[in-house]
Order: structure tokens, then sequence, then C-alpha cells
């Protein structure tokens, strides 16, 4: 019998907290993962050495500014035919709204909605003319309900939702499932730098009673990418422990 070709996933923002747990969990599941990076290189590349030790060779660490189409067209082409895109790239910041400047709204739209919209388009091509793909786009609970101080980061998010959306109603005669992710209070290093008494206090407000861990997103990327979800498709996954019901 005819093994089955090795798929390829690439993660944007693949050596971040989030970005790292995907990446591992997608290998474990036998894809060959692309991991991309802008800045970190030391990290993406270190992953990428994990994986391949671990999982068998092919595994990549890429570089590209996800808010460039060159670069993001180079990204692919250097990548390959990707099966599955978990668009997990973004920024954040605090600012009071009427402190928000033009560069501050400019610049999170770039990386967290351009960065989604030139990384499907590039990887659509293939998706199409196989008639099959996944795309996974990582969004937030704010994104869902809205933060204060964070309106800028609130309305990107919201935007990835809404693509989302709209693009499975367009993919879906082409076998092209899309879907999204709204994570909750996820104990990344951008998280952690948080105080103690903020962390407790968002702990306390979780139904759960716990912060949520990478981990429970890489889950959610792999049971959204795999066949078990292949009914799927235009949803919003809340990975929150309840805090956003």
């Amino acid at each position: 019998m005819t093994e089955s070709p090795v798929k390829t996933a690439l993660v944007t923002g693949g050596a971040g907290g989030i970005g790292q747990a995907v990446c591992r969990r997608l290998a474990r599941e036998g894809y060959r993962v692309i991991v991309h990076y802008h800045t970190s290189a030391r990290q993406a590349q270190a992953i990428a050495r994990e994986l391949n030790q671990k999982a068998g060779p092919g595994h990549l660490a890429l570089a590209a500014d996800v808010g460039d189409r060159q670069a993001v067209e180079a990204l692919f082409a250097q990548a390959g035919p990707v099966d599955v895109l978990v668009n997990n790239s973004g920024i954040a910041q605090q600012k009071l709204f009427t402190d928000i400047t033009d560069e501050d709204w400019d610049t999170m739209f770039r990386t967290d909605v351009k960065g989604v919209f030139l990384c499907c388009q590039a990887a659509l091509p293939y998706m199409i003319h196989q008639k099959s793909g996944s795309i996974i786009n990582i969004s937030s609970m704010w994104g869902q309900v809205g933060a204060s101080c964070e309106a800028h980061y609130s309305a990107a998010k919201a935007a990835v939702i809404g693509l989302t959306k709209a693009l499975a109603k367009e993919l879906g005669p082409s076998g092209i499932r899309v879907n999204c992710i709204a994570p909750g209070v996820i104990l990344t290093p951008m998280n952690r730098s948080l105080s103690a008494g903020d962390l407790e206090a968002l702990r306390e407000e979780t139904p759960l009673e716990q912060l949520g861990d990478p981990a429970h997103i890489a889950d959610a990327v792999a049971f959204l990418a795999g066949g078990q979800a292949s009914f799927i498709t235009g949803q919003v996954l809340g990975v929150n422990g309840g805090f956003v019901i």
C-alpha cells in the first residue's frame, strides 16, 4: 500500500510561546513543520533542530516580515506547498485609547491583520489546486468582547474573526476549511510579564480557576487541522477556561 505523502504545516510566529507549542504538537502529529519567525532567529532555529531530532528530518526555520508581501511570497516559495497554515504571528500593546498614535494603530494592523491576509493569499493557490487545506487563525478573546486599554489590539483580533468567517464561506466549495481560535489568558512570556497580583485576579475571573498553557492552544490547533474536524469551518473556538462564554 502506498504511504500518504507527508503534509506540511506552516506556523507563523513559531518561535513564541504559543507558536513553539503548536510546532511541537503538529510535528508529533506527523506534519513537516515550517517554523516561521521574524526576529527570533535563535529560538526558531532551536525549535527546528529539536523537531528534526525528535520527529525526523525536514523541519525548517524560515524568516519573514508577515506584513510585507514580497517577504511572505519568498517565505512560501522556500517552504513549498502548505497543507495547514496557522496564522499565529501577532503583537499586543496596552495603551489608553486617547494615547494610541497612528503608528501604534498601523503597526498593530500590519502584523495582526495584514499578516494573516498576506499569508492566506500565499497559501491558497496550492490549497485551491488540491481542493483541500486547513487555515487556523489565532485571534483572542478580546477580539470577541474587547479589552480596556487595548482598543487597537481588540479591533485587530476582531478583524481576524471576521476574515475567518468570510473566508470559510468563500473557500468551502474548494474543500478548504478556515477556523479561528480565541485564546484566553495563556501563560506565555508576554503574559508572564504581568504582576503576580494581576495574574491572580485573572485566574480568579476564570471559571475553571486556572490560567491557560500554550499546550491548550496547540491541542486545539491539532484538532482543527485534522480529520476529526473535517465538518468544521468558520468557527471561533474559545480556549479560555470559561473566561468568555
